[in-house]
Formats: structure tokens, sequence, C-alpha cells
């Protein structure tokens, strides 16, 4: 059985990129359906790449499950079709630059006077005021702004994160808001206007550092794949070159990988590592230490030591590695008449399963939605 909770949910998205679209995307994995409103020429992220038998990685990841429609919003036959989806719509989501929808006319303000039951999503990268409301915000830019950047990458060298998470986080935060303000409509019968920002997101994900920072004055060091507050955590290689990444996160832990997989390297005891602080003040020799005993090791023995002793440890994998992964669920996904495969969702539903929609052709559902709203 296919479990379509937003079945008979109209959202229409004025999109572009990524993080309105993942929020759409979504909704869409959930039953709804999603008009993706484009511009003649197409959301400028299907041409960020070819790596998808030719088409966008990110338009494939973020897309499935819509209709596509190309409308000029600056036409007065654009504005008409337009007005006519709206006001069949549920939600309406948009990102497009601050302003730009309430200049051709849509602003959400305007809009949900005209429809009290339309919930609105305005994704920005900055808000809608102050001094960075005109800014560009790209993934990269907005790691930067917030700090995220500061905190990430080992030693003196700074590195941002190797995924798009800027744009991933704010549209998983929009979609949140919307499934919330869904739910106060059931209740209400009213809808509501919500505002996300790329920054915003970010920032509440940046609260550990910034307590760090606000509380105890310090800016947490940086520290590659190792852990800068938790010792032992990070990576060890065998000797057949495996990396092994190795978290203990309490002291019985702690005394049973010393003495259970360190074989006598280190006694649990000892001063300079008998607790996490004192651990993470002498961590540069604490981790020659453990590397020197797990070298002497090859990679299954060290992985069967460390389930015999219940310590936490992950390989440090490729990403070649992590697509043959034993435990990635993938599925299929139809684009352009073959299918595709991609990572699963991971909320699994029991009893219930869920088929993607196909990913959207631009302007496939041109005619479609013109002969559907006129």
């Amino acid at each position: 059985m296919k479990f379509e909770p937003l079945k008979g949910v109209t959202v229409v998205s004025v999109e572009q990129a990524l993080s309105a679209p993942l929020a759409s995307c979504r909704l869409a994995d959930a039953g709804a359906r999603v008009i993706k409103v484009e511009r003649e020429s197409g959301d400028f992220a299907r041409d960020y790449d070819s790596s998808v038998k030719g088409e966008s990685t990110y338009f494939a990841w973020a897309n499935r499950g819509k209709e596509s429609v190309r409308i000029d919003l600056k036409s007065e036959e654009g504005r008409e079709l337009f007005s006519k989806l709206i006001d069949k719509a549920d939600v309406l989501i948009q990102n497009l630059k601050p302003g730009a929808m309430k200049k051709l006319g849509f602003g959400s303000e305007s809009l949900r006077k005209k429809y009290p039951k339309l919930i609105t999503c305005d994704i920005s990268g900055y808000g809608e005021d102050g001094e960075y409301a005109e800014m560009k915000a790209y993934d990269n830019l907005v790691q930067a702004e917030s700090g995220l950047i500061d905190v990430t990458g080992d030693g003196e060298i700074r590195a941002k994160v190797g995924i798009s998470i800027a744009d991933i986080s704010t549209g998983m935060h929009a979609y949140s808001a919307i499934l919330e303000a869904l739910i106060q409509r059931g209740q209400t019968g009213e809808g509501i206007s919500i505002k996300v920002s790329m920054f915003d997101s970010l920032a509440d994900w940046m609260m550990v550092p910034w307590f760090h920072q606000k509380y105890a004055g310090r800016t947490p060091e940086r520290k590659g794949v190792h852990h800068a507050e938790i010792a032992p955590y990070g990576p060890f290689k065998t000797s057949d070159g495996r990396e092994v990444m190795i978290g203990i996160q309490n002291e019985r832990e702690w005394e049973r990988f010393c003495k259970g997989v360190l074989g006598g390297t280190i006694e649990p005891a000892d001063p300079k590592f008998s607790s996490n602080s004192n651990r993470v003040e002498n961590v540069e020799e604490l981790n020659s230490l453990i590397q020197s005993r797990i070298h002497q090791l090859n990679h299954r023995k060290v992985a069967a030591l460390l389930k015999e002793q219940q310590i936490a440890f992950a390989n440090l994998n490729t990403l070649k590695q992590f697509s043959e992964h034993s435990q990635l669920r993938l599925t299929e996904v139809e684009m352009n008449g073959e299918m595709i495969k991609m990572a699963d969702r991971p909320a699994r539903f029991e009893g219930f399963s869920t088929n993607f929609g196909p990913i959207p052709a631009l302007g496939e559902h041109d005619e479609k939605i013109k002969k559907e709203f006129s």
C-alpha cells in the first residue's frame, strides 16, 4: 500500500537550485501534487552537470514526483495562468530573490489576504530584512558567513562541508515548517506565512560551537576527522591499510578498550588519560599510542576485537565503498523514460511503501497544466 498522507494537497513551487526544490520534493514523496513553475530556460540546477545519464545530479535528486510547467511571470498570459494555479493551491513555495514575487504581484502578504487558507513559504539567503537581505546567498557563501567553515577543517586549514549543507538544511526546515502549518490549518482552517532563510537554518545547527564561543570564550579547534571535544574519537590505520573510526563515549568503554583492544598499551587509570578531559588535553600522545597498537593488527582482527568489547566504530569508507555498502537502501526513479537508482526515503512506514514519481523534463506538463487551469 502506498503511503500518501498528503494526497489531495496541491503545492505550487516557484523554485530553483536546491533548498525549495528539496522541500517540495519531500512533499511530493508524501503524496502531495507538486507543480514546479520554471522559467523558459528552466531551473538553472538542470545545467549544473550531466553526470546522471546526461542530467544534473542535483536536479535528479530533488525533483522527483513533480509536474514541470514553464510560465513567464512577467507576461500577462503567464500571470493569468499562475493566478489560476494559486486559486487551487494549498501551499506556495518560492525561493526567488527577496521581493521578486512581490514585484510580480504575487507577494505572500497579498496572496494570504486573498486566500486565507493558503500556506506560503518564502525561502531566502539571509531573510527579508537587514543589511544582508539583498545579498546573493549560495551554499558555500552561507557556510562562510555562518562560521561553519571556521570550525571545519584541520589545524590551520579550513574547509567547507563536502555537501550543500546550507541548502539541504534550509530545505528540510522549510519542509517541516510546511507540515506544521498543514497540521495547524487542519485545526483552525487558516493558512500561515512562513519565512525560512539559509543563514537562520545553519545558525540553528551552529549552536554547539556558538555556545563554546559565547560562554567559554573559545572556538573549538579544527581537528580534521578527529573529534574536537572527545578522545579517542577518530580514524586509526590497520596493518592492511584500512582506516577504522573509533569512538569512546564513557569511562566504561575506555576501560574495555584499553584492556580488550589495546592489550596493555595504555593503562586506563593513567592520569594523562583517566578522563575524557585529560585525554583531550593529551590527545596527540594518546592517538600515537593507539595507532602503534592498531597498526599491528589487520582490519578483520581490529573489527573483531572492537565488536567483542562493544566499542563503537565505523569504517572510514571512500565514496566508492559507500556506493557498495550493504546497508545502502536504493530505489528506482524514472527519468527520461528510463530508471535511475537513488537512496530510498530515510523514514520507513510499517505496512506502507513509497513509490517515487518520475523526474520531469523541462516543460513536460505545459499543455496539461494550461488545459486543466484554463
